[in-house]
């Protein structure tokens, strides 16, 4: 048996093309939402002013950041960037990562109409160039730059401040110190949904970095089309315990929002899905038992591992649990069965896993998976407010989207801008899907791999990528952490691929072997060789994101000489032949 919670029913309505494609959407119509992000601050400021919003670790403590106290320091902080002259020409850089001060920037900022920009903290403390953070501040043109810890020093030597205010920790208490009078009242009123509230930047994997401007247009119809979704958010503000960065989508849209949006509690993860950090993840909950958990497929990997080794860990994550939520890369199935055995364990029952699906452009949600699933791969149908598009390209259906949670275009790029939508205003989102069931399109959509990722073997035969990637993560069990399929023009299907860091000594070789020799059938689904890489992939050459998203065509591009290797006639010791 698998508990859920209160969810919108799942239906959908389907309008047949002339081009042999499709359009869904929901039935219900988007009800109304805020005309701005910061309207939700001051409904719960004046609703639940001494609750929690945000808590992050303090030592062995939490600092904690009430409702009113949130409204004051960041109306503060918006007088004092009036009075700097921010505006969306001359916006607000935050280069630290999540964060209570990070927060309150950001809410005194859109208060006044001053978009921040919040970036990847890989791009100042890891990076070694720091190419992408120069194209990013050469790029957005900020008035202001924030870090709160001498840590971004070493960025910041980089980088032309010119004309830029630093603001580290002092500074930023000065910043809060300011009384917010008529000019920030003017400003404040002139913010309407329209209004840039940020400017997100994308991966940069395959280019440079795109700025995604993001409205509160974008940002609160999302939240309500969630909130339809999701009724149980209303009935119980959501607890979270999360370390998802708030410079993506994910983190700092879907989730932060979230709880501003219903009144909630973020508890600020200070662990990583990382073998240095995850210990903090696990200390934090046994300290906070969340009512949701979000996380990418590797947090997962890691999180049930510890479930089903720390019952005390299990108790608590379970004892007030209403969903599980995985985005950004397909869940393996064999995660998703511990998740439900380990549940089943605790509580005697399964919890509700779900997904979603959308990108940074649409803030992020289109899709939503809010029924009950048995298996991974169901993206959900488009929620209140978005159109999906199915157009045939190929031998796929490429998936387009149109809604208010939909971006206006890219910062200063027209070109860019221009290419990303369709004559009918649909945005290209370069990913392809399919009807679970043909005869009922209620039944959700099968996420169906990137448009331009698949590719033919020389016998012709299509593979494709997303599923044999899936596929062969999940064969393995545990022991990859991650893999990207090769075989484009080659006689057979292939993968380069990282080992688990828990997965050592002599026998794990013969053991993936093993694994993967029953995975798949037929030379398009199964894998033939694998080449374990020695180096893990690079942020600087793309290859990564923070959120440990690997982005294929990027390893493929720089491992040239790797594939070349894993297809060798007389391949040598590191490619396993299966």
């Amino acid at each position: 048996m698998r508990r859920t919670p209160e969810l919108a029913e799942a239906n959908v309505v389907r309008e047949q093309c002339a081009d042999g494609g499709f359009v869904l959407r929901s039935p219900r119509p988007l009800q109304q939402t805020a005309p701005h992000v910061t309207a939700w601050i001051d409904r719960w400021a004046d609703e639940r002013p001494d609750s929690v919003m945000l808590a992050e670790r303090d030592g062995d403590t939490w600092r904690t950041l009430t409702w009113r106290r949130a409204r004051d320091d960041a109306r503060a902080i918006g007088q004092a960037l009036v009075d700097r002259g921010l505006s969306f020409e001359r916006p607000v850089l935050i280069l630290s990562g999540n964060g209570i001060d990070h927060a309150l920037m950001t809410f005194g900022a859109m208060m006044v109409g001053v978009p921040v920009v919040p970036t990847s903290v890989a791009y100042s403390l890891t990076s070694t160039d720091f190419a992408q953070l120069k194209h990013i501040v050469e790029l957005v043109t900020p008035g202001m730059i924030f870090a709160a810890d001498a840590a971004f020093e070493r960025a910041y030597s980089a980088l032309d401040l010119e004309g830029i205010e630093v603001v580290d920790k002092a500074a930023f208490e000065r910043l809060r110190n300011t009384a917010p009078g008529a000019s920030f009242d003017a400003a404040a009123a002139r913010v309407d949904p329209d209004t840039v509230a940020k400017i997100l930047m994308t991966s940069g994997s395959t280019d440079r970095p795109k700025g995604v401007l993001t409205t509160h247009r974008m940002l609160t119809a999302n939240q309500q089309s969630l909130a339809q979704a999701w009724p149980f958010v209303e009935r119980s503000p959501p607890v979270l315990v999360d370390w998802l960065p708030w410079s993506h989508t994910f983190g700092g849209s879907h989730n932060l929002n979230l709880v501003l949006r219903n009144g909630g509690t973020m508890y600020i993860d200070d662990g990583r899905p990382t073998p240095a950090l995850f210990d903090r993840t696990v200390a934090n909950l046994k300290d906070v038992a969340p009512t949701i958990q979000f996380n990418v497929p590797a947090g997962y990997a890691m999180l049930v591992r510890a479930l089903e080794t720390d019952a005390a860990l299990a108790e608590n994550f379970f004892s007030r649990i209403e969903a599980i939520f995985y985005a950004a890369a397909a869940l393996p199935q064999d995660i998703w069965d511990r998740l439900d055995a380990v549940a089943k364990k605790t509580l005697g029952h399964r919890v509700w896993l779900t997904t979603a699906w959308g990108s940074t452009e649409t803030s992020p949600l289109v899709t939503s998976a809010h029924f009950a699933l048995e298996r991974a791969g169901n993206i959900g149908l488009p929620v209140p407010g978005c159109e999906l598009a199915f157009v045939p390209n190929g031998n796929k259906l490429e998936l387009r989207v149109r809604g208010p949670n939909v971006t206006p275009g890219y910062h200063r790029d027209a070109a860019k801008t221009a290419a990303a939508f369709d004559e009918d205003g649909f945005y290209r989102i370069g990913d392809a899907g399919k009807l679970v069931d043909p005869n009922d399109p209620s039944a959700g959509v099968q996420f169906d791999g990137r448009v331009a990722e698949d590719f033919k073997l020389l016998t012709g035969t299509w593979v494709n990528v997303a599923e044999v990637r899936t596929q062969s993560l999940s064969a393995a069990g545990g022991l990859l952490s991650n893999a990207v399929v090769t075989g484009h023009d080659r006689d057979d299907v292939g993968l380069l691929a990282w080992l688990d860091p828990t997965a050592d000594g002599d026998s794990v070789r013969a053991e993936l072997k093993r694994r993967l020799a029953s995975a798949g059938s037929g030379t398009s689904r199964r894998v033939a060789r694998v080449l374990l890489l020695r180096t893990p992939p690079q942020l600087d050459a793309g290859e990564i994101t923070d959120k440990g998203y690997v982005n294929a065509s990027a390893v493929l591009r720089n491992r040239a000489e790797e594939v070349e290797a894993l297809y060798a006639d007389d391949p040598g010791d590191d490619v396993i032949l299966i």
